[in-house]
């Protein structure tokens, strides 16, 4: 499970996102008022805040929204996980749909240091279910099909205990 630590979002394409606090995810698009959202895949992008801070251990100060990250969570490596993982927030369901992506241009971080980690440290998910999202909330892990295969397990167990008693 990992904590909230920043919602941002930019009002144009181009321009650096700032954390806002939060905001409303919208079923299919993104988040709502940020120039990214669409019926696409990319609809919410997601950072560890233990990369950013290893990153700010160059020396760079970088703000959160400064790699064009929507969320920012402590407690979860994003690049770890499989396309497909499914997060929850409240009532927020989001579905992980790609891990990376390659920079069209240079961003005024790389070109300052070299280096950007959203490329290899950033994902990017769908939004299956909308809801309000806020800094201090906690994202978590769900994985649908382990959670339905539980649940088929339980229901056979019941079954079987069913059968015992007769």
């Amino acid at each position: 499970m990992g904590r909230v630590e920043a919602v941002c979002i930019s009002e144009k394409k181009g321009t650096q996102k700032v954390n806002v606090g939060k905001a409303r995810l919208i079923d299919n698009f993104g988040i709502e008022n940020d120039a990214h959202g669409g019926p696409w895949h990319r609809q919410v992008s997601l950072l560890a805040k233990e990369k950013i801070e290893e990153f700010r251990k160059k020396g760079i100060l970088v703000a959160y929204g400064a790699f064009g990250e929507n969320l920012v969570v402590e407690g979860i490596d994003f690049a770890k996980l499989p396309v497909g993982t499914h997060f929850k927030c409240g009532e927020i369901l989001l579905e992980l749909t790609q891990i990376g992506k390659k920079c069209h241009d240079r961003c005024h971080i790389y070109n300052t240091v070299g280096d950007c980690i959203m490329p290899r440290e950033g994902v990017f998910t769908r939004v299956i279910k909308g809801g309000e999202i806020s800094v201090g909330d906690m994202l978590e892990i769900v994985d649908m099909d382990l959670k339905n295969e539980a649940l088929e397990e339980q229901s056979q167990e019941k079954i079987n205990i069913g059968r015992k008693t007769e």
